[in-house]
């Protein structure tokens, strides 16, 4: 264990700060006031875990369960075999892997092996999971068996990746359900410059002795997390593993749930919200991670009956599924003591319609994959208040250890109640980004996260997000940079000019449309648009809507106006 974490340094402001005072402490709990020693890795609070409660359930998958002791054994032989295939500390290990227990244990055996984990999106084409391989300089990756043949075959070309695990879903089943089942696998074969891939279960069950423990400390990198940066290329923000014990404690005191409760995996594991709010949390309070691999309505809802999870965050789309599935009932939401939302903005009128229909009360927070998820929360006993002014529901407030101020484009601290951006200081801020220097002192000053995100805060501490800074769009709480869509558009031949914007969708929040003009003599149906994006992007990303236009509005200086398009809807 590490000492309480201190209090953030407040920055200097004339005539005294009103966000150094910190109003919001008013409305936390004696729990949420008080310090916390979070252990000083996540792989601490996992063991820790393995001592209270060796045969307590760790994983539920289906109607498979791995103890806490199995998967210590289960993860101790994969980070020998990682050992032995020359995996050392520091190291970079990629899982590209749905909601499944093999995900933990790869977690797991890379922390154990001493690796860095490089959480990937398994929805990524093969030019994003390139990306993210060769700029981490990733030497293993672990992926479905099903999906290696495509997307991760083409993608490690070229890189350091060497070693290469891959999963079957259907381990850790004894029935299955054909909802989640993936396509049948494709024989592996070994991409040029890796070895053919191994069985990720069959190496976890042969018993490799454990290395040594790396014995982290709480500054040492746990994860490299991609998310997109201004200039819309993916960064990775390195988030320690003390930053991510600190909000899993946290989660744990802020939302007081009996030890061993089922923690319900809604949010994806490869999201720094699922690594953190769900994986991580479950991991310090000795419980249950309840997964179903990919999100299905119906099969979420059974499993709610069949686990009884006390716990649970995901993006307001998969609540808004839930509530519109014909056969969702109060009952299925009944064992549940604490269910958040995060990722997107959160509708008041979802939260009325859970609370009527369901008894249910969403929670909001707010955070980023450059905070490690929650910089803030709705306490468990408050209700978020609407701004009457712009009917936007609070996010929460900060923590007692949190310092969020509101500032202008110069940096200076505007008043309570006004709008600016959201910048962001505590334990829980990351030290800067992957390989980028200069994109680190731009977000980070003195350590202090400029979000990029536009809000105010009331005179109480209720902070508010309104807005975004410049492009982004946020789909279904995903985020998507307009350039990396324009880039994909531009390579169509019949494509002169492309400008994306986010429009309103009442069930993603925000989807994505793309504007083009076509080049002389050319033609293109909006439809073959969509389809030419939809096999080069992420199902996030891709446009959901093409408009042609004869030309693209544009300034002076021969720049496309967003905006107007934006206006145009």
């Amino acid at each position: 264990m590490t000492d309480p974490a201190p209090d953030p340094p407040a920055p200097a402001a004339a005539g005294g700060s009103p966000y150094a005072a910190r109003p919001w402490l008013g409305l936390l709990s004696a729990a949420q006031l008080a310090p916390v020693a979070p252990p000083a890795s996540v792989l601490d609070a996992f063991r820790a875990a393995v001592a209270r409660a060796p045969e307590r359930a760790a994983l539920a998958y289906f109607d498979g369960r791995v103890g806490y002791a199995e998967a210590d054994a289960l993860s101790d032989s994969l980070a020998g075999y990682l050992a032995g295939r020359g995996v050392r500390r520091g190291d970079r290990v990629a899982v590209m892997l749905q909601n499944t227990p093999h995900f933990v244990l790869a977690v797991l055996g890379a922390w154990k092996a001493g690796a860095v984990v490089v959480p990937v999106n398994p929805m990524y084409k093969s030019a994003e999971t390139r990306h993210v391989l060769g700029d981490s300089g990733a030497v293993v990756l672990v992926c479905e068996d099903g999906a290696w043949g495509g997307c991760p075959a083409e993608a490690v070309r070229g890189t350091a990746v060497r070693t290469v695990l891959t999963a079957r879903p259907t381990d850790f089943q004894t029935r299955n359900d054909p909802r989640t089942l993936p396509p049948p696998a494709v024989p592996a074969a070994a991409a040029p410059g890796a070895d053919a891939p191994v069985d990720l279960v069959s190496v976890a069950r042969q018993g490799h002795p454990a290395p040594p423990d790396p014995r982290f400390a709480s500054d040492d990198i746990a994860l490299i997390s991609y998310t997109s940066g201004t200039s819309g290329t993916p960064k990775g923000a390195m988030n320690p593993h003390g930053a991510i014990t600190y909000n899993a404690v946290r989660q744990v005191t802020g939302h007081p749930i009996a030890e061993g409760a089922g923690y319900f995996v809604l949010a994806p594991l490869f999201h720094i919200t699922g690594l953190v709010c769900e994986l991580a949390a479950c991991l310090v309070n000795a419980g249950t991670l309840l997964l179903t691999r990919r999100f299905d309505a119906g099969t979420v809802l059974d499993a709610f009956l069949e686990h009884r999870p006390a716990y649970t965050i995901g993006p307001a789309t998969a609540f808004t599924a839930l509530a519109a599935h014909p056969a969702a009932t109060r009952e299925h939401f009944a064992s549940f003591q604490v269910v958040s939302s995060g990722g997107a903005p959160l509708p008041p009128a979802l939260v009325a319609r859970l609370r009527a229909d369901f008894g249910v009360h969403l929670r909001n927070g707010y955070g980023l994959t450059e905070c490690t998820a929650p910089c803030a929360s709705v306490p468990a006993h408050r209700e978020a208040p609407v701004d009457p002014g712009s009917g936007t529901l609070s996010v929460g407030v900060p923590g007692a250890q949190t310092l969020v101020r509101i500032i202008d484009e110069r940096g200076a601290e505007v008043p309570l109640g006004q709008t600016g951006e959201i910048a962001v200081r505590g334990p829980q801020v990351v030290p800067g980004y992957w390989g980028l220097p200069d994109a680190t002192a731009r977000t980070f000053p003195d350590g202090e996260l400029r979000t990029g995100d536009v809000g105010f805060m009331d005179a109480d501490g209720w902070l508010y997000v309104v807005d975004r800074k410049k492009d982004l769009i946020i789909a279904s709480g995903f985020k998507v940079w307009p350039r990396e869509v324009e880039d994909v558009l531009y390579t169509h031949p019949a494509v002169r000019e492309a400008a994306v914007v986010g429009v309103p969708d009442p069930y993603r929040g925000e989807t994505v449309k793309a504007y083009v003009s076509l080049r002389p003599g050319a033609h293109a149906e909006p439809s073959a648009l969509v389809a030419y994006c939809a096999e080069r992007l992420a199902a996030y990303k891709y446009p959901r809507q093409v408009e042609v236009l004869p030309v693209l509005p544009q300034t002076t200086s021969g720049k496309i106006l967003r905006r107007e398009l934006r206006e145009r809807g």
